[in-house]
C-alpha cells in the first residue's frame, strides 16, 4: 500500500518551504549506542518502500492548517529516480556510530522520510537479540502495543531465521498507559492546550503512534506532529524547524531569517544547532527585537536546559522581548513540574510556555523494551549541494556531534587498528580494510557471529573525515569551543 504523503512531521513541510527542495542532499542513519547489532533487511528496499505517492487532498489539508506547499517541493516530492541509497548489506553487522545508511537525493524527499525510517530501529533490535537470547527475546515481545507492531517482529523473525515467539497483543493495556502518563503531564501544566505530541520519531510503527494519538486526544490534548495522524483523528498538525534547516545555512541567524521570510506564520527557532547560548539565543532574539508583536518562539532541546532557561528570561527581560518558550527532548512529568515552578519563580505567564513530549508518551508506556532510546536512532543531514555540515550542540559530552560529508563505512579486514573506519566518498579504500557498504562486499562484514565480540569495538574516523570536521568547526567556533 502505498504511503501517505502526510505520514511525517509537520516542520518536513515548513523546513522544505523555507530551504531548497530540489537541492541534492546527504543524510545518513546511524545509531549512538547499543552494542554490536545485525541488519536484518534490505535497507535499500526499505527505504524505496517506504517513500511517499501525494495526492491532491493532501496538499488541500497542508493549505487549512498554513502548511501550503510550493511547486519546488511537489516537483521534488516526485523526483524517486533521483534517489540513491548507500547501505551496509542484510545480514552485516555494525557498531554504533557507523553510518550503516546513506541516502541521497532531492531535499525535501530524503528528509521527508526521517521519520518513518528511524522506526527501523525496532526491527533491528529484534533481529539482534533473537540472534543473541531468545529468552530475553521472549520476555521482550511478550506483550506489544498493536497487530502491526507483532507483524513487523515476526517478519523479522523470520527474515532471521529464528522461530516465532509467543506474542499478545494489548492495545487497551497500551492506550491506558498513555492516558494515565498524558493526564499526568496535564495535572502538571493545568491546561492540555499547552502541551503537543511529537511521538512518530518515537513509535515502532504508524498504528502504534495512532492509538498513542488517540490516547493523547482522549484526555485533551490535541495538536500533533504527526500529519497523517492529526487527519485521520481531526487533531491539529504542528511543527517548524529541525536541526537540519539551521545546517542548510550554516548560521542561526540566516536559518531563523529564511523561516521568517519565507512562511507568513509565527516562527519557532531552535536553539542548539551550534551552541544555544552563544549563538542561537542571541540570533533569535534579535529576530523578535524587530517585529515583538509576532508571537515567535524559542525551542530548548538538549543541554542544560534549565540554565539556557533562565539566561533567556533574563536576556529577554534585558532587552524588552517576550518569546514564547517551548519545551522538547526527553522531558517527563518530573521534569515539567520543575520547568512549572521556575517559570512562576520567573513570571512567565503560562499561556507562553508550551511542552512537547515524544518517547514519554509513545515509548515509554510500552511494555516491549526496544525503543529508539535504547539505541540512540539518529537520521542527519551531512552534506547540503556542495557543503558538508554537522550538529554540534551545546555539549561535547552529550556525544551528538554529527558527522559531515558522504559518509561511507570501512571494515578491517585483517591486521591491527579499529574494527569499522568512517570514510568519505571517493576516498580510496584503506590498507587492510574493505568497503562495506558496497553492493556485494568482498567478505563477511565481521569475523565471527554476534556472540563473539571479545574485541572492543573501535570505530574511527579517516583522515578524509577528521579533516572536514576540524574544518567545520573551525568555521563555526574561530575561537575554539
Amino acid at each position: 500500500m502505498a504511503t501517505s504523503l502526510l505520514a511525517t512531521d509537520g516542520y518536513k513541510f515548513s523546513m522544505a518551504e523555507a530551504g531548497w527542495p530540489l537541492r541534492r542532499e546527504t543524510f545518513y542513519y546511524s545509531h549512538r549506542k547499543g552494542g554490536l547489532q545485525v541488519m536484518p533487511l534490505d535497507l535499500a528496499a526499505y527505504v524505496r518502500a517506504l517513500l511517499p505517492e501525494p495526492k491532491p487532498e493532501d496538499y488541500d489539508f497542508l493549505a487549512k492548517y498554513d502548511y501550503e506547499m510550493g511547486v519546488g517541493f511537489k516537483a521534488a516530492i516526485l523526483r524517486k529516480e533521483k534517489l540513491s541509497v548507500r547501505a551496509i548489506p542484510l545480514g552485516a553487522c555494525f557498531f554504533p556510530r557507523e553510518p550503516i545508511l546513506t541516502v541521497t537525493g532531492p531535499s525535501a524527499l530524503v528528509s521527508w522520510v526521517e521519520p518513518l525510517l528511524l522506526q527501523l530501529n525496532f526491527r533491528i533490535q529484534v533481529a539482534t537479540q533473537a540472534l543473541t537470547d531468545r529468552e530475553g527475546l521472549a520476555r521482550a515481545l511478550a506483550r506489544v502495543t498493536c497487530d502491526e507492531q507483532k507483524a513487523i517482529a515476526l517478519e523479522t523473525l523470520d527474515a532471521v531465521g529464528v522461530k516465532p515467539v509467543p506474542i499478545t497483543v494489548d492495545s487497551e493495556g497500551y492506550l491506558q498507559r498513555v492516558r494515565a502518563t498524558v493526564k499526568e503531564l496535564i495535572d502538571a501544566v493545568e491546561d492540555p492546550a499547552r502541551i503537543f505530541e511529537v511521538g512518530l520519531r518515537a513509535a515502532t510503527c504508524q498504528q502504534q503512534h495512532e492509538l498513542a494519538l488517540r490516547a493523547c486526544k482522549d484526555v485533551g490534548v490535541t495538536r500533533t506532529s504527526n500529519v497523517e495522524g492529526a487527519r485521520k483523528l481531526g487533531m491539529i498538525p504542528v511543527g517548524t524547524m529541525g536541526h537540519e534547516h539551521i545546517q542548510r545555512f550554516g548560521s542561526d541567524d540566516a536559518a531563523f531569517r529564511a523561516m521568517r521570510e519565507r512562511r507568513p506564520q509565527r516562527s519557532s527557532y531552535l536553539l542548539d544547532t551550534f551552541d544555544t547560548l552563544t549563538s542561537g539565543i542571541p540570533a533569535a532574539f534579535q529576530l523578535i527585537r524587530e517585529e515583538p508583536g509576532a508571537g515567535d518562539s524559542i525551542r530548548f532541546d538538549s543541554g542544560n536546559k534549565k540554565l539556557q532557561y533562565l539566561y533567556a528570561v533574563t536576556r529577554a527581560r534585558d532587552i524588552g522581548i517576550k518569546p514564547v518558550n517551548i519545551l522538547e527532548d526527553g522531558l517527563d512529568a518530573e521534569a515539567t513540574r520543575e520547568f512549572e515552578d521556575l517559570r512562576r519563580q520567573v513570571g512567565w505567564e503560562p499561556g507562553s510556555q508550551f511542552y512537547g513530549y515524544g518517547g514519554h508518551i509513545v515509548a515509554r508506556t510500552m511494555e516491549c523494551p526496544f525503543t529508539r532510546d535504547k539505541v540512540a536512532a539518529i537520521y542527519k543531514l551531512s552534506q547540503t549541494g556542495p557543503q558538508p555540515v554537522m550538529k554540534f550542540g551545546n555539549e561535547l559530552a552529550e556525544g551528538k556531534q554529527s558527522i559531515p560529508g558522504t559518509p561511507v563505512l570501512f571494515r578491517r579486514r585483517h591486521g591491527s587498528g579499529p574494527i569499522g573506519l568512517v570514510g568519505q566518498e571517493g576516498e580510496p579504500v584503506p590498507d587492510g580494510y574493505f568497503p562495506l557498504m558496497e553492493a556485494e562486499p568482498e567478505t563477511p562484514s565481521l569475523v565471527g557471529a554476534l556472540e563473539v565480540n571479545s574485541e572492543p569495538a573501535k570505530i574511527s574516523q579517516t583522515q578524509a573525515t577528521r579533516a572536514l570536521v576540524e574544518e567545520l568547526t573551525r568555521k563555526h567556533f574561530p575561537k575554539g569551543r
